[in-house]
């Protein structure tokens, strides 16, 4: 194929310092991915795509989105039309993405795993479905092969607390180089609203072997399922929360709601509250005394067309960014903990820019001393992981924290072609940090500037989460 993209050595690379932070200190570090949606199954396994749309399309709301704003049928989005033509529906679309992350991605995508160094377009489309068809037959570009590619070294997946880990039970006995764990995902115990909670209570219940009629119950089940995740390698916990919850609570009013609730009662708001308050409580205090590393991410509002929610159910493409208050419960949660001291290594993320501020100078009120780092703001994520997303998250996080301890990027994707993401953001990291050499901002001493660059890429994660 003719080599005429713009991914070039060079790329979001501006001058020559920025190149020399790159290229001799960010680009051959490993990748600590800390937090992933990938599949288990398919690691464990090994599976061997059929084809780009498989690893690439299938389950990416990114893409769909972008489809779905160009006008193409939800047929070629996650319709029954063929992979092939969902690739081609995709093709078209991405010449009109200019100026989303999206471009950036696909080329980059197409370069690093299948040395495609062409525009995909509609008259590149057959070309490129057929050439990336061919790899991904090959050993090298089964999903193994796809992460070894990569420069992987531990990954981390999420898995709800009734999952059996079978596969990850698997993958730590084949002695495989990368290390695959996994992150213990609790919301949907404590999302007591939700229209599918009591049936996911009997799911709880079946996978702890503890009948759950009581709040009590709840907590020794989860527990329980938390001494086994920890048994089998998990040292990481997630949540995924519009907003952290904290109000003044008693133990008889906890136990009194969730009874309400099992009766099938609609709870107040000010219950619900209560509840999740209590429970998320309980769940932290544990994750301290196991040395878990415990993260939030905050500031999502989910499912805003329940029309086509409906018909494609929930993570398809209908989140945005939401305007919850943050301030003030999370710091009155984050002290509740500290104040006990049962406040374990903590990473929270912001989905919304506005409050930037607000999440860099909240991790220092909790940064206590004991640990470097111990509280993070962590990397810019879902919608804002893009060039101006993650500048804006560094320069903030420069100006009120300490870059210096800041543990990096993320792919936060359901998608095993995402990992140069990983690249992307220690190229911008590298041209911020150029610019600011050459302008006299920064001292020119490699050195001093690349060992950052370095611990931010790989050596920060490496320590912070001691896999």
């Amino acid at each position: 194929m003719s080599k005429n993209t713009f991914i070039t050595d060079t790329f979001l690379l501006g001058n020559k310092y920025a190149e020399q932070l790159y290229f001799d200190y960010a680009e051959k570090q490993p990748i600590i991915d800390y937090h992933n949606h990938l599949i288990p199954k398919s690691i464990s396994e090994n599976e061997v795509f059929g084809n780009i749309s498989q690893v690439w399309i299938a389950g990416d709301h990114y893409k769909w989105r972008a489809m779905r704003t160009m006008g193409v049928d939800e047929k070629y989005i996650t319709g029954n039309a063929s992979d092939e033509e969902k690739f081609h529906a995709w093709a078209k679309t991405v010449p009109h993405t200019l100026r989303n992350p999206l471009y950036h991605w696909t080329h980059l995508e197409l370069k690093r795993y299948f040395d495609i160094d062409q525009y995909l377009n509609e008259g590149s489309s057959r070309e490129i479905y057929a050439e990336t068809a061919a790899k991904l037959q090959q050993p090298t570009h089964a999903t193994r092969g796809l992460l070894e590619m990569m420069q992987v070294e531990m990954l981390c997946t999420t898995e709800d607390p009734i999952d059996t880990l079978e596969h990850h039970k698997a993958l730590a006995m084949d002695n495989w180089k990368v290390t695959v764990s996994t992150a213990f995902r609790p919301d949907k115990s404590i999302l007591i609203e939700s229209a599918g909670y009591l049936d996911y209570l009997q799911m709880l219940s079946g996978a702890s072997g503890i009948n759950i009629s009581s709040f009590q119950d709840l907590c020794d089940a989860l527990l329980k399922r938390m001494e086994y995740f920890h048994e089998n390698g998990c040292r990481l916990c997630d949540h995924g929360l519009n907003r952290m919850y904290y109000t003044q609570f008693t133990d008889a009013e906890v136990s009194a709601l969730f009874s309400k609730r099992l009766k099938g009662e609609v709870l107040t708001p000010i219950e619900e509250e209560k509840f999740k308050t209590a429970l998320l409580l309980f769940l932290s205090e544990n994750y301290h005394r196991l040395g878990w590393v415990q993260q939030f991410h905050l500031g999502a509002l989910r499912n805003n067309n329940t029309r086509m929610l409906g018909i494609l159910g929930m993570d398809t493409g209908w989140d945005s960014v939401g305007d919850f208050p943050q301030a003030q419960t999370l710091s009155a949660y984050l002290n509740h903990l500290d104040r006990s001291d049962k406040l374990t290594k903590t990473i929270i993320y912001n989905l919304n820019p506005s409050y930037n501020e607000v999440f860099a100078t909240m991790v220092g009120n909790f940064n206590d001393g004991s640990v470097k780092g111990k509280v993070q703001w962590g990397s810019s994520w879902w919608f804002l992981d893009q060039k101006d997303g993650i500048t804006k998250q560094l320069d903030t996080l420069s100006n009120m924290g300490v870059l210096s301890c800041f543990i990096g990027m993320l792919t936060d994707s359901r998608s095993f072609l995402s990992f140069p993401r990983h690249e992307y953001f220690r190229r911008i990291l590298c041209n911020l940090l150029g610019q600011e050499i050459a302008s006299g901002e920064l001292p020119n001493d490699m050195d001093l500037v690349g060992n950052m660059v370095a611990n931010i890429s790989y050596g920060n994660a490496k320590d912070y989460f001691n896999f």
